[in-house]
């Protein structure tokens, strides 16, 4: 698998953040998603991955810098016929590196408390990301989950 900076462009990053987001919408209440759209993640405090398997879209993440110390995990996906391949275990670990090069401190992420979630809060887990309270400019939600991972 090949992983790269993604300029947000093709027709299947498009095509896997328009799932992500209707999935986003289908387990979740409307204020509850924290998702971002293509527009929003081209801002210039997100770096955007792609991970490819031959020439097939395997998976994406994001990470935003919260400030010089700070990074939150953003959009998070795998495509519905790529997943079990270990695309996400590494992205992540691509993600966590980046950070640790960017000499961040910390990195967190909100996912949802729905049981939709639950495969995406262990893989966190396994990564040594804890549960916390919200951070930067989240609120408390029953239907959010916090975790954070200290880099070290």
């Amino acid at each position: 698998m090949k992983i790269q900076i993604d300029d947000l462009q093709g027709d299947e990053i498009r095509g896997l953040l328009e799932e992500h987001l209707a999935d986003m919408y289908a387990t979740s209440p409307a204020e509850s998603v924290h998702a971002l759209d293509l527009a929003s993640l081209r801002h210039p405090d997100i770096t955007f991955w792609t991970i490819w398997e031959d020439e097939k879209l395997a998976g994406c993440i994001a990470l935003k810098q919260l400030n010089s110390k700070h990074g939150e995990i953003k959009s998070m996906r795998t495509p519905r016929n790529m997943r079990r391949r270990g695309a996400a275990r590494i992205l992540l670990k691509h993600l966590i590196d980046e950070a640790y090069q960017r000499h961040y401190s910390r990195l967190s992420l909100e996912t949802g408390s729905m049981s939709f979630f639950e495969s995406a809060r262990q893989l966190y887990t396994s990564f040594g990301f804890e549960f916390g309270l919200p951070f930067s400019d989240y609120v408390d939600d029953p239907n959010s989950v916090f975790m954070t991972k200290l880099i070290t």
